[in-house]
Parts: structure tokens; C-alpha cells; sequence
């Protein structure tokens, strides 16, 4: 729900018909929690803030559930990785 309420939350971010929205947690670690987005849009636009608020609410709404366990927490790292498609083209992380 995040991804589809971007234009409110970021200023000067239009809003975009989103196509499809995953969400995916890994756990790898006990001690972090790795979460990917991935957005999907026909739009001529890319979806790269919309992915990035996605990610960023529900590394939130995962501090607010366990900040009674731990405050120590740290929310780090949101970052692009890789996007197709939009005026720009594609982009991957190096």
C-alpha cells in the first residue's frame, strides 16, 4: 500500500498506475532482515521511488513491531539495485 501512496508521502512525485507490487523478507542473518521490492508499471516512468518507499514502510512497520524487543535497532541501507525501462533506462548496482 505503501508503493501506491508515494505521490503522498515524497514531494513533487506524481502518482502512477503500479501494475504489481512484491514485497520479499529474508532472513538469513538472525540479526537483520533483508527486504526487497519489486514494482512493476506501464507507465513511461519508472517506479524507482515507489519501490524505495515500499521497502522503507515495511522496514518501519518491522521496527515498530519489535521495538519493544529490541531499541537498538537500525533501519539502513535503502537503496536502488537495479530498475528496467523509464526515459532513463536500465540501471544495476555495481
Amino acid at each position: 500500500m505503501a508503493a501506491k501512496r508515494t505521490s503522498d508521502v515524497v514531494p513533487l512525485c506524481h502518482p502512477l498506475p503500479l501494475d504489481a507490487v512484491e514485497i520479499s523478507l529474508c532472513f538469513d542473518d538472525p540479526r537483520a532482515v533483508v527486504i526487497e521490492a519489486v514494482v512493476r508499471a506501464t507507465a513511461r516512468t519508472g517506479v524507482e521511488m515507489e519501490a524505495l518507499v515500499a521497502v522503507s514502510a515495511a522496514a518501519l512497520a518491522i521496527y515498530d513491531m519489535c521495538k519493544s524487543i529490541d531499541q537498538d535497532m537500525v533501519v539502513e541501507r535503502v537503496q536502488l539495485e537495479e530498475k528496467t525501462g523509464g526515459t532513463r533506462g536500465d540501471y544495476s548496482r555495481s
